[in-house]
């Protein structure tokens, strides 16, 4: 133990940072109107040191979570000593940290007796932030300036009083009301921030906190490069596919990483990934380098606190010209849908080191966003139909995929629409929304569950866009498991017809009486389907998520007539048949 370290007030320190970040989204979650907010929960709140040095954070969507520190820094050498007590800064400019043109941030700094102590801030995505399409997601896009208004570190409250010019500037450009008072939440959650660490650092002083603080980050610090010590030395390499940059049919781009181990020191270098595309499928340097970082912290003990210390031992190599780490002026907004992509470059990568670490493959997002008028209350809406996008996880060793859990960038943290606001809040009604059988990739370990989506489109005629991917190739199997299901959307219109979309598609026009279908496909298996245990399988089929033509099939199971009885001797002679003893 170094000279006067102190673990217990150092963790104290750790549990009331992350007791502050918590609260912070609570207060964002019960504030802001926006169900893509307020329902599916997709923002970050976090706190940071005076230099942008994260403190701790409550990561409800991981892939944003990653972005606010490089924001804080960047904000830091911006305006120097033009940063006072009141201050607030909106920021989402992909070209100077962002991550997302959609993803808007606060920052408020905060400081204790005149001394700048630390910054609290939040980041949501926001449901239009202007551009050439409501809501956000062009597919035509070429350059940002088609994709969204950007705002660079902007302060928009000086010294506790409101800047209406810039405000108005800002929100002159912007399509909903709704973002307005979005944003306005993400500040008071900010404020919530700023009293209770200015609480906290009041009780133990400055000089205290900041003693603390360089302990907690070196004891994560140390957390985190014992995990990297454990994993074996050496260079790993894997690859993952991106499919259509909606602009080109058939169009397919490969992400390589070579994973570098040596000691407690590793390195990601994507050099040999595929140049930038012409389209909107391209990631920024930020969002790519949060999607290694999440995909990373699902191989590692995860108790370790997530703070500074923790990303220190983490090097990035993205070099700017890629699709991970597109160059000004190209349009990125499909970039924090890359991670899926990278993940599986990164679990191929390390899936022979870290065997019982490491998944199979995620279902890769697919997702629908639609917009227009809803005539009953009079007001225009946008809705991301995150219900209907949610796939199935990987397996891994000893473990089964979760069902529904959404794309690994989300990791879980992506909720539901409750289905009768989705009702409320546009003018759809859903019809069907359940699991996806036999839709998770079989093993001796299978894949999560898929699911089905349907509902009508009400109102006036709409616009659809789509983006995602997992529609080409499913989620990969491991270490002899099967892959998934394919995504797919399709609009089954009121004359009879039928439009399948692709990946990254926008729709005009759909008429009111439209059905939307869509399977959200499951994840990958893990291990040879016949070492799953038959009666595990049985089980499967009794609750509905694998059929007995599939039990068959895929795991060797063989049952007795119409029952559910299995045939022994039937089910050892298909399974030796499938590789089996």
């Amino acid at each position: 133990m170094t000279a006067g370290h102190d673990p217990i007030a150092t963790s104290v320190l750790q549990r009331a940072l992350k007791s502050i970040t918590d609260e912070m989204s609570q207060a964002m979650a019960r504030t802001t109107r926006s169900p893509i907010l307020c329902e599916a929960k997709d923002f970050v709140t976090g706190l940071y040191d005076a230099a942008g040095h994260m403190l701790e954070q409550t990561e409800n969507l991981p892939i944003l979570s990653f972005s606010l520190g490089p924001v804080c820094k960047h904000l830091v050498a911006t305006y120097g000593d033009d940063i006072h007590e009141g201050d607030v800064f909106l920021h989402n400019d992909v070209f100077s940290f962002g991550n997302q043109n959609n993803d808007v941030a606060a920052f408020k700094p905060v400081f204790v007796d005149g001394v700048r102590v630390g910054w609290a801030a939040a980041k949501g995505h926001m449901a239009d932030i202007g551009g050439a399409v409501k809501g956000g997601y062009n597919p035509n896009a070429t350059e940002v300036f088609e994709e969204a208004l950007r705002i660079p570190a902007v302060k928009v409250v000086d010294r506790g009083v409101l800047r209406r010019d810039v405000w108005n500037l800002i929100f002159a450009n912007i399509r909903l009301h709704i973002v307005e008072e979005d944003m306005r939440a993400e500040i008071g959650a900010c404020t919530v921030g700023e009293r209770r660490l200015q609480a906290l650092v009041g009780r133990m002083g400055v000089t205290r906190f900041a003693q603390l603080r360089d302990q907690l980050f070196a004891a994560t610090e140390r957390r985190m490069r014992a995990e990297i010590a454990a994993i074996p030395d050496g260079v790993y390499k894997g690859e993952g596919k991106v499919f259509f940059d909606g602009r080109h049919p058939g169009s397919a781009f490969t992400i390589r990483v070579a994973v570098t181990v040596a000691g407690d020191a590793i390195t990601f270098d994507y050099t040999g990934t595929d140049r930038q595309t012409d389209g909107f499928v391209n990631g920024t340097l930020t969002s790519s380098a949060s999607a290694t970082t999440l995909a990373f912290l699902q191989m590692v003990d995860p108790d370790i606190a997530h703070n500074e210390g923790m990303i220190r031992p983490l090097v990035m190599v993205i070099p700017e010209g890629t699709i991970l780490n597109a160059a000004y002026p190209k349009a990125t907004t499909f970039g924090n849908h890359l991670c899926p992509p990278n993940a599986d470059a990164i679990a191929r990568a390390l899936g022979g080191a870290m065997p019982d670490r490491v998944t199979a493959g995620w279902n890769h997002l697919l997702c629908a966003l639609t917009t227009g008028r809803d005539p009953a209350r009079d007001e225009d809406y946008v809705d991301i139909c995150f219900m209907g996008l949610k796939g199935g996880s990987g397996a891994m060793h000893g473990v089964d995929g979760y069902d529904h859990i959404g794309m690994i960038d989300a990791s879980g943290g992506l909720l539901d629409q409750d289905y009768e606001m989705f009702e409320r809040q546009t003018p759809h009604r859903l019809l069907r929304h359940e699991y996806w059988t036999d839709s998770a990739g079989a093993g001796a370990n299978r894949g999560g569950l898929g699911v089905l989506t349907e509902f009508v489109i009400g109102g006036g005629p709409c616009q659809l866009v789509t983006f995602g991917d997992g529609d080409v190739v499913p989620a990969f199997g491991l270490h002899g498991g099967l892959p998934g299901t394919l995504n797919r959307i399709a609009l089954h219109k009121p004359d009879g017809s039928v439009h399948v979309t692709t990946s990254k598609d926008l729709v005009r026009g759909v008429p009111p009486g439209t059905v939307y279908r869509q399977w959200a496909g499951g994840g990958g298996g893990f291990g040879a389907a016949w070492q799953r245990a038959a009666a595990l399988v049985v089980a499967d089929v009794q609750a509905g998520v694998v059929s007995r033509a599939a039990a068959e099939r895929d795991y060797g199971v063989v049952f007795v007539g119409d029952t559910l009885q299995v045939d022994g001797l039937a089910t050892l002679a298909r399974r030796r048949a499938m590789g089996g003893p």
